[in-house]
């Protein structure tokens, strides 16, 4: 589990030792790991490279940045911001799948899942606002459709996929959700665990909601 110290992230390391695993939990609290110094990811694989994990789990993202709200119109979009958001959101989970998920099995059923957003889906975009949460997500599942392309070709069981979780309470969504909250931290760990039990080798690549959906990308 990488963001072991977050809400979500915690949520899912609880629900996973319920359930009898045994869970190495990464977080830039505890471990140091930070999605914007590949040498702290690359670091943190290394010492782990005598293992081999049938679940890796990003469980990362960031929806403000500086405590800047979201976007609702082209008029208040400051480049920095939106670079530090694609920073968190997109390139630091590339770099994540580029030194972790070679440590999933080569040869047995595994799951490596990236937390995204529904917000993220150019197809179900209806109201616009929220460009580089959005863009960011967005460009997060194109990362994860295309290293389950590559990854495919020598980890024919890996099924890499990018999950929406729903809207859960946390610090950062609470005042953007206006209480519309599909379920707790440990009820949507669970949801999300259901959907990597259930995932088959032709899902790899895909975008999946917290019961299971497809979503448009």
């Amino acid at each position: 589990m990488i963001g072991a110290s977050g809400g979500l992230g915690a949520a899912l390391v609880d629900e996973l030792r319920a359930r009898g695993h045994a869970v190495d939990a990464l977080s830039r609290r505890t471990d140091g790991i930070d999605l914007t110094d590949e040498a702290s990811l690359r670091d943190a694989a290394r010492s782990l490279a005598d293992r081999t994990y049938d679940r890796i789990v990003l469980a990362t993202g960031v929806l403000t940045v500086a405590g800047t709200a979201p976007e609702t119109t082209f008029k208040r979009l400051d480049p920095d911001i939106m670079a530090r958001a694609f920073a968190v959101n997109t390139t630091g989970p590339a770099m994540v799948l580029k030194h972790f998920a070679p440590l999933l099995p080569r040869k047995c059923p595994a799951v490596f899942a990236c937390l995204s957003a529904r917000v993220g889906s150019i197809g179900d975009n209806r109201l616009g606002g929220w460009m580089s949460y959005r863009a960011s997500k967005a460009a997060l599942n194109q990362v994860v459709r295309c290293a389950a392309i590559e990854f495919a070709r020598t980890h024919k069981q890996a099924r890499i996929v990018a999950l929406h979780p729903g809207t859960v309470p946390s610090e950062l969504s609470t005042p953007y959700a206006r209480d519309r909250f599909t379920a707790t931290p440990a009820e949507a760990a669970s949801q999300l665990l259901e959907v990597m039990s259930g995932l088959e080798p032709a899902d790899t690549g895909g975008f999946f909601a917290y019961d299971g959906s497809p979503i448009e990308w």
